[in-house]
């Protein structure tokens, strides 16, 4: 058995395990002493196609790493979120102007961000073990040991666990929820397309996300399973009607879209603490995706989980890290929890749909409000 010591071990190397590995890196820990295991080459990783949404506070925290500018030159600038409820009063509009910020967020694509970041952290010398997939985790009381599938094992004084997957593939954690919908995603184009501008447009069975990307958009809308593969099943035609009729007409008519996917959606958050080993991204919380916060939160995971290693790697920093992040990870799941049970486990009309619809007006109305949900979106409680 070939075993190999380190002072710290990340399962998971996409964005949030390469962004914690990083930082640590360059808070003065040895990075040779930082291994980080992935079940994928650096190739697969880079040509993952998935459109993600990056928070300003997730550009700080590339820019910090040196990813950015990469990540920066493909990516398309949100400066404005526009918010509406379909066929009811109530809007909220959110502008980069009113916080002196170029942008509030990026739209950018998974596997770019994940290459730019692998580029960033070559030069630091972290020990990098893909293709590797660990078979399983064992905690002592003075370390862990990670297996490997190919037989290796790995011992460390902490883990982290940062390899998330997919809700409904994942082992159930203490608050899990499901939501009964089908998330469809597409890369639409309009004729009258708003440049800049996000929108984030709720419908009777869920949220309908526009997101600015190359020269049209990249599509989000969550719906109940039958109507989810109602659409999926039609010709362009007839899924370019039905998405005209459930978005209306902000940005025309829509003309075109790709080949289109759908995954379930769910909640499945708070995997409960042990002594050596710490969850962070979607390993410790799987989100609907109103509002685009996942990814977000995850980096914000990373950074504050850095910031706390690289103080001490013990037991006692793990639980300290946890109660640090209690704020701003329950405000975050407890506000997209709440959005997406509003469409998804209520009837259309429902007095849960109006409130909501109701309240976006009255964010709209008070700038107290609106700027407490910008810097949510953007940074995150602090």
């Amino acid at each position: 058995m070939n075993t190999v010591d380190f002072d710290l071990i990340i399962c998971g190397g996409g964005p949030v395990g390469q962004s914690v590995a990083g930082l640590l890196a360059r808070r003065g820990r040895d990075a040779a002493r930082i291994a980080l295991v992935d079940m994928k080459t650096p190739e697969q990783a880079a040509q993952d196609p998935r459109t993600i949404a990056l928070s300003y506070g997730s550009r700080q925290i590339l820019e910090e790493l040196g990813a950015w500018g990469a990540v920066g030159r493909s990516a398309t600038a949100i400066e404005q979120i526009h918010v509406s409820r379909r066929g009811h009063f109530g809007r909220t509009l959110l502008d980069r102007k009113d916080y002196a910020l170029p942008a509030l967020g990026y739209v950018a694509r998974y596997g770019e961000v994940n290459q730019a970041l692998a580029n960033a952290l070559t030069p630091l010398g972290i020990s990098f073990l893909r293709p590797a997939e660990v078979a399983a985790l064992a905690e002592e009381e003075d370390h862990v040991a990670v297996s490997l599938q190919d037989g290796r094992v790995l011992r460390a004084a902490l883990a982290i666990q940062a390899e998330g997957g997919v809700f409904g593939e994942q082992k159930q954690k203490s608050v899990q929820r499901d939501y009964q919908q089908l998330a469809l995603i597409a890369h639409v184009h309009a004729d009258q397309p708003v440049a800049h501008r996000a929108f984030e447009r709720f419908t009777d069975e869920g949220p309908l996300a526009l997101l600015p990307q190359d020269d049209g958009y990249a599509m989000v809308w969550c719906v109940r399973p039958a109507t989810g593969e109602r659409l999926l099943a039609l010709d362009d035609g007839a899924f370019l009607a039905a998405l005209n009729q459930a978005f209306g007409h902000r940005v025309g008519r829509f003309t075109r879209a790709s080949a289109r996917h759908s995954y379930p959606l769910g909640l499945n958050a708070n995997p409960g603490q042990t002594r050596r080993v710490v969850a962070i991204g979607n390993a410790a919380q799987t989100l609907h995706p109103v509002a685009g916060q996942g990814l977000n939160l995850g980096l914000r995971d990373a950074r504050v989980l850095a910031d706390t290693l690289a103080r001490e790697l013990s037991p006692a920093a793990l639980s300290a890290f946890e109660r640090k992040r209690g704020g701003d990870r329950g405000l975050t799941i407890r506000l997209t929890d709440l959005m997406a049970r509003a469409f998804a486990g209520s009837p259309q009309g429902s007095p849960l749909q109006a409130a909501l619809g109701l309240s976006l007006g009255a964010i709209d109305l008070l700038p107290a409000a609106r700027d407490l949900l910008a810097e949510q979106m953007m940074f995150g409680r602090r």
